[in-house]
């Protein structure tokens, strides 16, 4: 039952030779803005002493949690956009199946911290200071980390335990699970339920507490003023709108056992490219603050 296959072979998101040159271009300028976009974030909360509170403690992290992220899968796809022969190496294929997950979950936990972040300023502001501490976020940090790191493991541990006899064409342009468990040549329907259950259970618990934290919000939000409203309205408008971008691609890929590749791979651009270039957009255009920072920076 040993391995026989070495390497892998991408098949990417098209083979139209004409296609991938346009998509070389799009996709190298889609990274160059995740690069500099999260960067700059990241810069800007450093340097700034204004940007101290927990809101942007988290928003640092997540910036820099996006420029790993698309890092495992981005430079990869560009490249293949202009060779004939897309190979990656087994090693290389399990090391990016790993960084895809790790940075992945990582990222869901971030999100859902700065969900619990934003219902204890709003519906707690009084207890918001002796809540939040800095000590408090630096063991949200850490325990998004290790989540995302335990997770990954398990889907690593149990994709490397399989067989892979051949063929060796993955249907995707980044190495994950479902093309994976596609290739194994055993039954692999025990570890595609474990797999979806791993994923399904972080995705949607973690998606249930950012709902009840935003109908919590909402509901408190009645008793405020409008100005005070419009305010709490502003900073939660920017954090739903990245969970909606990357919550949704995300669970409707890894909640269901795969069918139909060509459709996941599609899906997966959102979450792994388009998000994090969203991201720091969303959050700058949205928030003065934020601006204000950068403009001192420059």
């Amino acid at each position: 039952n040993a391995s026989s296959v070495k390497e892998f072979i991408l098949l990417g998101l098209s083979e139209n030779q004409g296609v991938q040159k346009i998509c070389f271009v799009m996709f190298l300028f889609f990274y160059v803005i995740i690069l500099a976009g999260n960067l700059l974030i990241v810069i800007t909360v450093i340097s700034s002493q204004r940007l101290n509170s927990p809101m942007y403690f988290f928003l640092c992290y997540l910036s820099f949690v996006d420029i790993c992220y698309s890092s495992v899968t981005a430079p990869k796809m560009i490249a293949d956009f202009l060779v004939e022969n897309k190979t990656i190496s087994f090693v290389g294929c399990i090391a990016q199946l790993f960084g895809v997950h790790f940075f992945g979950c990582t990222e869901i936990f971030i999100l859902t911290v700065m969900a619990y972040d934003r219902y204890v300023a709003i519906c707690r502001p009084l207890h918001y200071t002796t809540l939040m501490t800095r000590r408090v976020c630096g063991r949200m940090v850490i325990g998004s980390w290790v989540g995302g790191f335990l997770h990954s493991i398990v889907q690593t541990l149990l994709t490397t335990q399989l067989p892979f006899c051949g063929p060796n064409k993955i249907d995707h342009y980044f190495c994950d699970v479902h093309p994976l468990l596609q290739l194994a040549c055993t039954n692999t329907y025990a570890v595609g339920i474990i797999v979806v259950a791993n994923s399904g259970m972080i995705a949607l618990s973690c998606f249930f507490i950012l709902v009840m934290s935003y109908i919590v919000i909402l509901a408190s939000l009645k008793s405020q003023t409008s100005e005070g409203r419009y305010k709490a309205l502003s900073t939660c408008g920017s954090h739903i709108t990245v969970v909606i971008l990357f919550f949704g691609p995300c669970t409707f890929v890894y909640i269901r056992p795969s069918s139909n590749l060509s459709e996941d791979k599609s899906v997966a651009v959102f979450y792994t490219v388009i998000t994090p270039m969203l991201n720091p957009l969303i959050y700058t255009l949205r928030n003065g603050e934020v601006k204000n920072a950068m403009r001192k920076l420059w």
